[in-house]
C-alpha cells in the first residue's frame, strides 16, 4: 500500500494566489531519488510526446514555455474540437506528472543550479464553486474528517525534495525540484466529482476539478515567492475504477457515431498535457 504524505508545512505557502504564513510544529520530509542528467530533447523525441503535440491549443503551438507538467492518464474522446481535454482520474490511484525542463537556450539562467519549488492544488472548474471554494472544502472535511483531498505519493515519486502539506489546506500539497534532473511526482485525489453535487435529483452528474501547478523560484531572501509558471488541466474523478467505466464508455460512443460526427471531436490521447494558465 502507497503511502500518502500528511505532514505539516514549516514556510511560507502560497493558496489562492495569495501568501499566506502559517507556522507549523513538524518539518516535512523528503529525498532526492533522481540524479541523472535529464535532456529534454531525448525525452520530446519519444512517440509519446510527438503525438501530445497536437493536443495544445492552436495558440500555444508556437509558444515554448519554461516549463512542461505532463499527467499520465489518458484525455476523453468525447470532447469537441477546440474545446478543453477532460481527463477521468480514479479516487485514491497514484498518477503520474513528470516536471519538464522546457526552456531554451539562456533563458531563466538564474534557476541554473537551482532548486525551484512547485505547488499543486486540486480546485473547482466551475466558477459558481469557486467563489464558494471556502465553505464547499470545510464541508467535505466535516463529512471526511482526518482525510486529505491530495496527497504525494512519496514512494513512487523522483527528483522530489522536501515535499509538504500542510493539514488545514487539504487540497495543496509542495515541494522543491532540480529542473536539470528528472522529475516526477506522484499524486492521489481523494474527492470524487460527486461529492459536491446538490444530490438532489438522483444521478446528477459530478463537477469538474482542475489541478493547477504553480511554479517559483527563489528571491534574494531565499524565500520561494518569485512566480515563474502556471499550468493546469480539467479532470473528473470517480470512485476506483470508475474512470475506467468512464472512459470506456466515450470511447464506445464515439465509435457509433458517423465518421462525419468524429470529425468534430478529438482523438483520446495516452497523457494529459497541462496547458498554461493564470494563477486563481
Amino acid at each position: 500500500m502507497a503511502w500518502a504524505l500528511k505532514l505539516p508545512l514549516a514556510d511560507e505557502v502560497i493558496e489562492s494566489g495569495l501568501v499566506q504564513d502559517f507556522d507549523a510544529s513538524l518539518s516535512g520530509i523528503g529525498q532526492e531519488l533522481g540524479a541523472g542528467a535529464y535532456s529534454m530533447s531525448d525525452v520530446l523525441a519519444l512517440p509519446i510526446f510527438k503525438q501530445e503535440e497536437s493536443s495544445l491549443p492552436p495558440d500555444n503551438e508556437n509558444k515554448i514555455l519554461p516549463f512542461q507538467y505532463v499527467l499520465c492518464a489518458a484525455t476523453s474522446p468525447a470532447v469537441k474540437l477546440h474545446d478543453e481535454t477532460l481527463t477521468y482520474l480514479n479516487q485514491g490511484q497514484s498518477y503520474e506528472i513528470r516536471m519538464l525542463d522546457n526552456r531554451k537556450l539562456g533563458e531563466l539562467p538564474e534557476i541554473n543550479g537551482k532548486l525551484v519549488k512547485s505547488i499543486f492544488r486540486v480546485v473547482f472548474h466551475d466558477r459558481r464553486l469557486q467563489y464558494t471554494e471556502h465553505q464547499q472544502l470545510e464541508g467535505w472535511r466535516w463529512n471526511r474528517p482526518g482525510d486529505r483531498i491530495l496527497d504525494i505519493d512519496i514512494p513512487m515519486s523522483v527528483g522530489i525534495i522536501d515535499p509538504r502539506a500542510n493539514p488545514t489546506q487539504l487540497n495543496t500539497v509542495e515541494f522543491l525540484w532540480d529542473p536539470a534532473k528528472r522529475t516526477s511526482v506522484f499524486i492521489q485525489v481523494h474527492c470524487i466529482s460527486t461529492e459536491f453535487t446538490m444530490r438532489k435529483h438522483g444521478g446528477e452528474k459530478g463537477v469538474p476539478f482542475r489541478v493547477q501547478i504553480d511554479t517559483f523560484k527563489e528571491n534574494e531572501n531565499g524565500e520561494y515567492t518569485e512566480h515563474l509558471h502556471s499550468a493546469s488541466c480539467q479532470i473528473k474523478v470517480f470512485k476506483p475504477k470508475g474512470a475506467d467505466r468512464k472512459q470506456k464508455t466515450d470511447r464506445e460512443k464515439m465509435e457509433k457515431r458517423t465518421p462525419h460526427e468524429k470529425e468534430k471531436y478529438q482523438p483520446s490521447y495516452e497523457t494529459t498535457i497541462l496547458t498554461e494558465s493564470l494563477r486563481n
